[in-house]
């Protein structure tokens, strides 16, 4: 009795005959009546009825073989299993290095059998979209367990709550002034009575249509919010701040794609170049040692701590080469020391100092990696680094000059001052700034 199987055509894979111990190729005989372990013959020690053991020449047994069509006449079981570990070792649409691992059929040949009988091939598809349904009938028939849920907050109206969650009522799931919050007055008017003409019946479905199109838009942009977290905006902004300089600007770019890919992918997507982001810091750390002769953590730590060592030499330097230039003002050296006092005992530096001789005035204001910056166009920019203005300070201080002159209908600079409390001469500069560029009006 024989029968037709199939197996693995590497000879690394198979075990070896049992007869003349060589690697099998196909075909070659299994017995049927052995094992386990299977007893496997190659076609030369069968045809010369080789016995061991329990093994005998009249055992049934089956050929063991892959030269046989499966999908295509053409195709031999043997080329399929070939065809997918090409497909799988050198990509899907790189044809020609497919071909070039199978050796017997052509790029054209190749890409043609794929798509037809793996990728466009409806049995396949009847397979996965029945394995879809079952899926979603097993989800369909599990119990949802139930969770008791907090009671939800019910901020007052006008409160700190309410403002930090705009609005939002948890226990509703509306907001106070919901997007185009006037959208039902279109219909406060509409009445269908029987005696309507036909135009004038077309007209009224179509202001009703316009409203439900303006409704399902309210609930679009909803549920974007409740989906992404955007509700409590001051909790989303400390989330974005534990990313680096260059993740946030990216997360500030990619925010309007958010409602395209949803918030897990969106997510997803930005922790992918944060880890990238890291990876390339670390790529650039090991770098910077290979090319410093460093071969092991151990000289890692010492260079890095003689490096810190040398930033701060550096920076001791640099504020006493200052002070050295300003040695005939007396004031000078006495701001130069006070600054000094305060980096020795572990606090920020204050302000760079000024000198009253006239000789050089403090450099501008660096602002790169400063919070805020993206925020100001070229002109507010310039104001800061000659202020010396971190952005994020200049942002408050023009928001409440603002909403000062709103209130008032204009502004005096005394009145400026008394908002602000920073150097006058600083408070008139912003203050002229934005007198010059529109921004606020003089009392």
């Amino acid at each position: 009795m024989d029968r037709l199987g199939s197996f693995s055509n590497d000879p690394s894979d198979k075990p070896p005959c049992r007869g003349c111990s060589s690697y099998l190729m196909e075909p070659y005989i299994k017995c049927a009546e052995c094992g386990p372990p299977p007893f496997f013959l190659c076609l030369q020690c069968f045809t010369r009825g080789f016995e061991y053991k329990k093994h005998q020449s009249d055992h049934t047994y089956e050929i063991m073989t892959s030269d046989f069509p499966v999908l295509d006449p053409s195709w031999t079981a043997q080329e399929e299993m070939a065809l997918l570990e090409a497909v799988m070792d050198c990509g899907f649409g790189n044809w020609q290095d497919v071909a070039n691992q199978m050796c017997t059929k052509t790029k054209e040949e190749c890409e043609k059998h794929y798509m037809k009988h793996f990728i466009n091939n409806p049995l396949f598809a009847s397979t996965l979209l029945n394995l879809k349904q079952a899926e979603e009938a097993k989800t369909a028939d599990t119990a949802i367990p139930f969770h008791s849920a907090d009671d939800p907050p019910r901020p007052t109206f006008d409160s700190l709550l309410s403002q930090d969650m705009a609005g939002y009522m948890p226990a509703r799931a509306d907001f106070i002034e919901e997007f185009d919050n006037y959208a039902e007055w279109d219909l406060r008017d509409i009445d269908f009575v029987e005696d309507d003409s036909d135009i004038l019946h077309a007209l009224k479905m179509a202001v009703v249509d316009i409203y439900h199109s303006r409704l399902k838009e309210r609930q679009r942009r909803k549920k974007i919010i409740r989906d992404h977290g955007l509700i409590n905006l001051r909790k989303f902004q400390l989330m974005e701040r534990r990313y680096p300089k260059e993740v946030q600007d990216l997360y500030e770019t990619m925010r309007r794609f958010a409602r395209i890919v949803g918030p897990v992918e969106h997510d997803k997507f930005i922790e992918s170049h944060a880890l990238e982001f890291e990876l390339r810091r670390e790529i650039k750390r090991l770098q910077e040692y290979r090319t410093a002769g460093i071969t092991n953590f151990c000289s890692a730590r010492t260079y890095d701590h003689l490096k810190k060592t040398r930033e701060e030499e550096r920076l001791k330097r640099t504020m006493l080469s200052e002070v050295l230039q300003y040695i005939q003002d007396s004031s000078a050296c006495q701001q130069w020391l006070r600054r000094q006092a305060d980096i020795d005992s572990g606090l920020s530096p204050s302000i760079p100092m000024t000198s009253n001789s006239g000789r050089r005035s403090a450099p501008p204001l660096n602002l790169t990696g400063l919070p805020g910056t993206e925020k100001l166009n070229d002109k507010e920019k310039e104001l800061c680094q000659m202020v010396r203005l971190v952005p994020g300070a200049y942002l408050e201080y023009k928001s409440a000059l603002l909403n000062e002159c709103n209130k008032q209908g204009g502004l005096r600079l005394a009145q400026a001052r008394a908002l602000i409390k920073i150097d006058v001469n600083k408070t008139r500069k912003i203050y002229d700034f934005l007198i010059r560029e529109g921004y606020i009006t003089k009392a």
